[in-house]
C-alpha cells in the first residue's frame, strides 16, 4: 500500500512497501535551497481509526487528549480495545513493584486499562495475547546517545535496536552538525520522526565544540538554536561540551542555553573535568540539567546533590556504570536522579552485544536492584524530559510501549511492543523503519584539498637535536579520556621518528580541502610492524584521524578515504586489510546494521592483526581528537592541552 504524507501541506509519496522506505524531507527541500528558515514544521499523518490528520511528531498517532474517549471507553468496557495482554506480571516503575497476573488493554497504540482483570475490554476483534507468566516491562530508554555513533542512519539504528528493547532514544546529532550544520541536523530529525518508536532530538549545542581550538565543516548559533527550538521533535539542548565557555559567561553559550530554557526545554549537560570545586558550580549555574561525563562516584552524588541528573552510560567503549552506581548501591542516594544511557555505541556493539538491555544488565552485574535498574531507563529519563505523562511507564494513556521478558535479571527481550504495535519477537524485527532520500550534498564531504604523500607526516625535529622530548596523548581503555604523557624519541636525519609503543598521530583537514594537517604522537594501542588506521569519523571536529608506524602507509590510508567519500580503512605492510565505507557525511551508511557491522569487524580484526589488544579500540581511535574531554588531544590546528583549554607546543622545552 501506499500512504500519503503531508509537510505542513506539501503532499509526499512514499512507498511503505519497499523494504527501504525512502521519503523526501523537507530537509532536502532546505539543503538544496539554503533557506532552512522557510522549512514546514511538521509531517502529518492520518490516523487510521479517527480518519483526522494527525502530527507524526507525536507519534504517528493520535495524542491523549485526542485519544480521550476511546481510552475511557474502552477502560470502561462500553468498546473494545485493539490489544489485550493477558496473564502477566507487570513491572510498575511508578511504585517499584511486580503485580502479578495484572493485564493491560490497548487501543489507538496507548494504554487504556492496566489492572487485574481487563475481560470487560475484550471485543470480537481484540488481538488477545497470552504472557504465559513473563514480566511485563516498559519500554527501555535511552537518555542520552548519538546515533551517527553507530555509523547508522536513524533509521538502520532503529532497526537495530528495536529487537533489544529501545522503544525512545533521546538523540544528539551534533556529530553531523559538524559537518553539515543545521542542515545535517534537519535531516536527523526528519528521519528520526519516521521511526516505529520515538526518537527525540536534542539540538546540538556546540559546533565547534571548543572554539579557538578546532575547526568544523559548519558552525551552530544561537539563531540556529532558536529556530530549532520550533522543530516539532526538538526535546532541548544537547551537551553543552564547551564547560569552560560557561564557567568564563560565554555571551554565545549563555545565549543558547536562553533560548532553551525560553522554550521551556532541557539542556543537556557535558562537564568533563575532573574539578568538582567552584568551576562545577558554576557550570550548573548556568542550566545543565544532566551529565553524562561522570567517571567516579564523587562525580555521580555531586551531580545528584545538585539537582541535575547523573547520567550513567555504557557505550562501545565508555564503562562508567561501575564506579558510579555505588552512590546508590552503597551510599542510598535516591535513585530518582540516576539515568542511564550509552553515548556512543557503534554498530558492532549493537549487533553482537545488545543496546539498552545490555546497560541494565550491566547494572543489575554491578550490584544495582533490577526494579531500580529499569527505572533508570525508564520513568527516571522520561521524567527528566518531561515525559512521564506520555512514555516511560505502563499506567492509563501513556504510549502502549513494552516488553516481554522471562527473567528481570538476565532480562531477555522476548516480544517487543510500541504504540501497541508489534515490532520484534526474539530477535527479528517484524516492522519497516522508512529511509528518506538524503541529498547529494549530505555526501562527498571529504574535501582533502590534495593528495597525500608521506612527508605531508614528517615531524621535523628543533635544530641540533639527537633525541626529541615530546608530548605524546595517552589512551585509556574503556574510558574517554586521555593521559597527557611524554616520551623523548629518536631523530633521524632530521625527523623525529616514533618508537617503544609510540605511534604517530595527524588529523587532516577535510571540511574545507585546506591539506593543513597537526602531527603529534600518540602511545596505547600498541601496534608494530608498519601499518597505519584512518577514520572520518573523528569526535567531534570530525576531520580525516590517522594513527600511523609508517608514514608512507598513512598517505595511503587518508587517500583511500577520499577516494570513497569517508568510513575508515586499515593497512598493514602496504596492502589494505579492512574498510567500512560510509557515505554520508562521512559518518554514516544506510545499510543494515550487521552489514556495517560485518564491515568493522573487519577493522577491528585489523587492528588486533597489527598488535592492538584494547577492548573496542577503534572507539578510543576516533575520540583522540575530542578537544573538550581532558587530557591530551590533537586537532587541526594542533596539540589541545585540554585541562588547560589551550593549544600547546609538541616539544617540550628542556
Amino acid at each position: 500500500s501506499r500512504q500519503v504524507l503531508c509537510f505542513a501541506g506539501t503532499a509526499v509519496i512514499a512507498a511503505l512497501h519497499q523494504p527501504r522506505n525512502v521519503l523526501r524531507s523537507a530537509a532536502n527541500v532546505a539543503w538544496h535551497g539554503k533557506n532552512l528558515y522557510s522549512l514546514p514544521l511538521a509531517p502529518y499523518r492520518c490516523d487510521q481509526r479517527s480518519g483526522k490528520e494527525v502530527n507524526v511528531a507525536k507519534g504517528e498517532f493520535a495524542s491523549w487528549a485526542d485519544s480521550a474517549a476511546d481510552l475511557v471507553a474502552v477502560a470502561a468496557g462500553r468498546s473494545s480495545a485493539d490489544l489485550v495482554v493477558q496473564n502477566s506480571r507487570l513491572v510498575n516503575v511508578q511504585s517499584r513493584e511486580v503485580l502479578e497476573n495484572w493485564q493491560i488493554a490497548v487501543v489507538r497504540g496507548r494504554f487504556a486499562y492496566v489492572g487485574p482483570d481487563a475481560r470487560h475490554c475484550i471485543g470480537p476483534k481484540t488481538q488477545i495475547i497470552d504472557a504465559g507468566g513473563r514480566y511485563l516491562i516498559p519500554g527501555l530508554c535511552d537518555g542520552h546517545m548519538h546515533i551517527e555513533s553507530g555509523m547508522l542512519i536513524p533509521a538502520e539504528f532503529a532497526a537495530a535496536v528495536i529487537p533489544y528493547g529501545t522503544t525512545t532514544m533521546f538523540t544528539d546529532p551534533h556529530e553531523i552538525a559538524n559537518v553539515l550544520g543545521l542542515a545535517g541536523v534537519r535531516m536527523m530529525h526528519d528521519e528520526a520522526l519516521l521511526q516505529p518508536i520515538n526518537i527525540f532530538t536534542q539540538m546540538p549545542s556546540c559546533a565547534p565544540s571548543a572554539p579557538g581550538l578546532e575547526t568544523t565543516g559548519f558552525e551552530i548559533t544561537p539563531q540556529d538554536v532558536a529556530e530549532a527550538m520550533r522543530w516539532p521533535g526538538i526535546i532541548g539542548l544537547g551537551e553543552m561540551m564547551n564547560y569552560p565557555g560557561v564557567i568564563a559567561g560565554d555571551e554565545k553559550m549563555l545565549a543558547e542555553m536562553a533560548a532553551t530554557q525560553a522554550a521551556g526545554k532541557v539542556i543537556g549537560g557535558h562537564y568533563a573535568s575532573p574539578d568538582l570545586g567552584t568551576p562545577f558550580h558554576a557550570y550548573a549555574a548556568g542550566g545543565a540539567a544532566d551529565d553524562h561525563e561522570g567517571t567516579h562516584e564523587a562525580d555521580a552524588v555531586l551531580r545528584a546533590r545538585m539537582g541535575m541528573r547523573a547520567m550513567l552510560r555504557l557505550g562501545s567503549a565508555w564503562y562508567d556504570v561501575e564506579r558510579q552506581i555505588t552512590a546508590i548501591t552503597e551510599r542510598g542516594l535516591d535513585p530518582r536522579n540516576f539515568i542511564l544511557c550509552t553515548d556512543d555505541c557503534h554498530s558492532e556493539t549493537l549487533v553482537n552485544e545488545g543496546h539498552m538491555d545490555r546497560v541494565v544488565r550491566h547494572a543489575i552485574d554491578c550490584g544495582c536492584e533490577p526494579l531500580i535498574a529499569l527505572q533508570m531507563a525508564t520513568i527516571n529519563t522520561a521524567t527528566h524530559f518531561g515525559l512521564e505523562r506520555e512514555l516511560g511507564s505502563i499506567a492509563p494513556g501513556r504510549r502502549a510501549d513494552f516488553i516481554l521478558s522471562s527473567d528481570l535479571v538476565s532480562l531477555p527481550i522476548e516480544v517487543v511492543f510500541a504504540r501497541g504495535q508489534k515490532l520484534a519477537e526474539h530477535g527479528q524485527i517484524l516492522t519497516e523503519c522508512p529511509h528518506y532520500e538524503w541529498p547529494e550534498g549530505a555526501k562527498n564531504t571529504v574535501n582533502l584539498g590534495k593528495t597525500m604523500g608521506a612527508t605531508d607526516f614528517e615531524i621535523a625535529a628543533p635544530p641540533n637535536m639527537a633525541e626529541a622530548h615530546v608530548k605524546v596523548i595517552g589512551v585509556i581503555e574503556n574510558q574517554a579520556p586521555t593521559k597527557a604523557l611524554s616520551a623523548k624519541l629518536p631523530v633521524i636525519d632530521g625527523l623525529v621518528e616514533a618508537n617503544k609503543g609510540v605511534c604517530q598521530i595527524a588529523l587532516v583537514e577535510r571540511h574545507h580541502a585546506t591539506g593543513r594537517i597537526s602531527n603529534g604522537f600518540v602511545q596505547g594501542f600498541a601496534y608494530q610492524g608498519e601499518m597505519a588506521i584512518a577514520s572520518s569519523v573523528a569526535h567531534d571536529s570530525h576531520h580525516i584521524i590517522v594513527v600511523g608506524t609508517d608514514r608512507e602507509m598513512m598517505a595511503q590510508a587518508v587517500n583511500r578515504l577520499g577516494e570513497i567519500g569517508g568510513g575508515a580503512t586499515i593497512w598493514q605492510d602496504g596492502a589494505e586489510i579492512g574498510q567500512v565505507h560510509l557515505p554520508i557525511a562521512g559518518l554514516m551508511s544506510d545499510r543494515p546494521a550487521a552489514e556495517v557491522a560485518a564491515e568493522v569487524q573487519t577493522i577491528l580484526s585489523g587492528m588486533q592483526r597489527c598488535g592492538c589488544a584494547l577492548n573496542n579500540a577503534f572507539m578510543q581511535h576516533s575520540l583522540l581528537a575530542l578537544v573538550v574531554i581532558p587530557a591530551l588531544r590533537i586537532s587541526d590546528l594542533g596539540l589541545v592541552d585540554v585541562d588547560q583549554f589551550a593549544l600547546t607546543d609538541l616539544f617540550i622545552s628542556e
